[in-house]
């Protein structure tokens, strides 16, 4: 009697159950760029620091100020000037952007509306108190949170640091992810195919999601069948990884060498997933250290598709992100669409913001080795177990892969 299928669901819970978010550490700026952050940072410094002003022009004060009225000039300020200065009474002073606001000034006039004649300066109009001042803290306050932990930190993040004069973040690093493809079958790109031979696709197509996960991705390349040669590469891997994916090997046949080898170690489990495609998944522990390992099918758009659902969120929980999963979204299908009973398939699709909501079609070439229309695909329709048919302009979840 066969095994009932396994929830997409549940499989992931067991896979995330094996994930220990990695032990932070002080990183500089720029390698802490795409770690997570694992403590909150408070700003001990006021943003600005000082009031300074907006704009090239004029620092006056207000009242003295009408229009056509010639004023003199008694200095400039300029941005980085160390010392302090004291706008004398009945005059202004040249001003550049940025530059600190001198004692006594209650405005800023841009040059623009300014024009110099005979050393004098005229203004066209008057200009309202506090304008075009930067007023001290007014984009940050001593104390204030500028960044949460749980953060994965990006561009911005890292200017914000930066700006507060932080030079390191303690953050969980980048997971190191090894990934290995198995296959008799497969040759390297560059080189000369030979009847039955393709190329290896899947090593490239998952280390560079790995990357872009957040992860830093060793590929390992194809591995034949041979089970003791898989069995090296995996021992020689296992010192530089957090995390082991293989694809490949894992399905019921006498040379799935991934299945054979690991099965007998009794800490990798291998089950078949309600999904469509990529039926057939691993999971478990390896090694001296109990380095988590994933087992993906062999057919490049299931290795994909399992990537997207089972090992992106492995790797975020492994950073310590707190939304591991890709967002969701409800959208219009403009195609009718086909599912198996009992599954949960995962068609390839395109999806765009149209007129307020999602639209989403379908790409061509469904099948579980047509990486032609994953290439195209910047989404996944989501059919869920119970439903076989679904009618043009039906509403439909779909799980956007981020790119366009």
């Amino acid at each position: 009697m066969s095994q009932p299928l396994k929830s997409v669901d549940q499989h992931l819970q067991d896979i995330l159950a094996l994930a220990k978010p990695l032990e932070p550490f002080a990183m500089p700026l720029l390698e802490a760029h795409g770690t997570t952050l694992a403590v909150d940072v408070r700003s001990s410094v006021a943003l600005p620091p000082w009031d300074n002003s907006a704009m090239d022009g004029f620092a006056v004060r207000a009242a003295e100020i009408f229009p056509e009225r010639p004023m003199e000039v008694a200095g400039e300020v300029a941005a980085g000037d160390a010392e302090s200065s004291v706008l004398p009474l009945g005059k202004v002073m040249r001003i550049m952007t940025g530059a600190p606001i001198p004692e006594g000034c209650d405005a800023v006039i841009p040059v623009e509306w300014s024009r110099e004649e005979a050393g004098l300066i005229f203004f066209e109009k008057s200009p309202a108190y506090g304008a075009h001042i930067r007023k001290m803290g007014s984009d940050i306050n001593v104390g204030d949170l500028i960044l949460t932990a749980g953060t994965q930190l990006n561009a911005t993040h890292i200017g914000a640091a930066a700006a507060i004069g932080i030079d390191s973040l303690i953050t969980r690093p980048h997971p190191r992810v090894v990934l290995i493809s198995t296959g008799d079958e497969l040759v390297e790109p560059g080189l000369a195919l030979k009847h039955g031979q393709i190329y290896d696709a899947n090593s490239w197509l998952l280390t560079t999601a790995t990357r872009e996960a957040g992860a830093i991705a060793y590929r390992v390349g194809a591995v034949p069948d041979d089970e003791e040669k898989f069995m090296q590469v995996l021992e020689d891997q296992l010192v530089r990884a957090d995390l082991i994916v293989t694809s490949g090997g894992v399905s019921q046949g006498i040379y799935d060498t991934v299945k054979n080898v690991l099965g007998k170690l009794g800490s990798v489990t291998f089950e078949s997933v309600a999904m469509q495609p990529g039926m057939p998944q691993g999971y478990g522990l390896v090694g001296p250290d109990s380095t988590p390992i994933i087992t993906l099918p062999g057919n490049p758009v299931s290795a994909y598709v399992s990537f997207e659902l089972f090992v992106r969120p492995m790797i975020k929980a492994l950073l310590g992100v707190h939304d591991l999963e890709r967002p969701i979204v409800d959208a219009t299908v403009v195609e009718p669409l086909k599912s198996p009973l009992g599954k949960r398939s995962f068609l390839r699709g395109r999806a765009s913001f149209e007129k307020g909501g999602f639209v989403v079609a379908p790409v061509a070439g469904q099948g579980s080795h047509m990486l032609g229309g994953l290439s195209q695909a910047n989404a996944l329709i989501i059919v869920n177990e119970e439903i076989e048919s679904i009618a043009a302009g039906s509403q439909v979840k779909v799980m956007l892969l981020g790119r366009n």
